[in-house]
């Protein structure tokens, strides 16, 4: 007795097991082309994240970092707000920041933190990228300036999605960050003076070209101090070198506490200081000059151990007023520089211990 078959030719059996091979056929296809699509946006998503780093690695100082870091990610990733924590102990960045002439009001979305901790708990120990809804316990430390927030896409950055180009973005983020300080540590060495710790006469010349334009856009005056300590060659020849340098940093850190928190000290060469004074005109200097010059004279400064000295300044005043149109703030800056160390040389041709201050407003 025969069997029966199909149209097909086929015993419903094989038509069977040949319908679910198609479907699994199907349902494989289904599955390359998933898997195709994905590998597609992820290579997609790998080269824009390596475009990021790239823009990250290309920061040429650690505000120009900071900056893309905030900015950059924030228009890449199309996102409403980013926040950039940094662990900072000893205030070292904030220092660096500022010494730059960097206003750190102008970092919107940087946190500087003493204690991760205190922002959140979960930073101290976290080791890969923290994905998860928004909740107000955790990240309310984190986005202050946000009341409410969340992504407008619930399968964007989820706790059961892989997190490896976020991981890696970190990690160059984390990197570049350590080597724009390690950087801008560098530059501040060799813009140091190692008696006093004051900038030196390099970093004097660049900050004031930089103050110089600030005045000039703002519409304001800046103010130069130059300060000679009296008879120091006699300190020298009498008590040696060593005694000398001793003198130098008393004096600079006396000098350093009567200053404005907006003024910046230099040690100019030998045993000459400047003071630059943003917003400073004649008046604002003038008062500078005599607080320092009080301070100074009033104490004496112990040298050794038994002896003691009255050491007074002479100290030259000059202000500049940058004009509309100007652009060689360098030869500005030297004409500044100048005028306030002729006022200086009329303090010390008058008989030391004063202040003269010039009468010719630099522009």
């Amino acid at each position: 007795m025969r069997r029966p078959f199909s149209d097909s030719g086929r015993t419903p059996a094989a038509a069977e097991r040949s319908s679910a091979l198609e479907a699994e056929n199907r349902a494989l296809r289904a599955r390359l082309a998933e898997l195709t699509e994905e590998a597609g946006r992820n290579a997609a998503l790998l080269r824009k994240t390596q475009e990021r780093e790239l823009e990250l690695l290309r920061a040429g100082s650690l505000a120009q970092l900071l900056e893309r870091m905030i900015h950059g990610l924030q228009t890449w990733y199309q996102l409403d707000a980013v926040t950039l924590v940094l662990h900072d102990p000893q205030h070292e960045i904030r220092h660096l920041l500022s010494g730059d002439g960097f206003l750190l009001d102008e970092l919107a979305g940087v946190q500087f933190a003493d204690v991760l901790t205190t922002v959140a708990p979960q930073l101290a120990n976290l080791e890969r990228p923290w994905l998860g809804p928004f909740s107000k316990a955790d990240h309310e430390l984190l986005l202050p300036a946000v009341a409410d927030t969340a992504s407008l896409d619930p399968l964007r950055f989820t706790r059961d999605l892989a997190s490896d180009f976020l991981q890696h973005l970190g990690v160059v983020a984390a990197i570049c960050v350590e080597n724009a300080v390690n950087r801008a540590r560098l530059v501040r060495s060799g813009d140091t003076d190692f008696l006093t710790g004051f900038p030196n006469r390099r970093y004097l010349h660049s900050r004031l070209r930089q103050e110089l334009a600030r005045a000039q856009r703002a519409g304001h005056a800046l103010a130069c101090l130059m300060i000679d300590v009296d008879h120091f060659k006699r300190i020298n020849d009498q008590y040696g070198h060593l005694a000398g340098d001793a003198v130098l940093r008393e004096v600079a850190q006396r000098i350093d506490a009567e200053m404005r928190l907006s003024d910046m000290g230099a040690r100019f060469g030998g045993d000459e200081f400047a003071i630059v004074l943003p917003e400073g005109n004649i008046t604002d200097a003038e008062r500078v000059a005599a607080r320092v010059l009080h301070t100074v004279r009033s104490q004496p400064i112990t040298i050794g151990s038994h002896a003691t000295e009255i050491v007074t300044l002479s100290i030259g005043v000059a202000a500049a007023a940058p004009v509309a149109g100007t652009r060689d703030y360098k030869v500005l800056a030297e004409r500044l520089i100048a005028e306030a160390d002729a006022a200086l040389y009329r303090a010390k041709s008058a008989g030391r211990n004063r202040i003269a201050t010039s009468q010719n407003i630099v522009a």
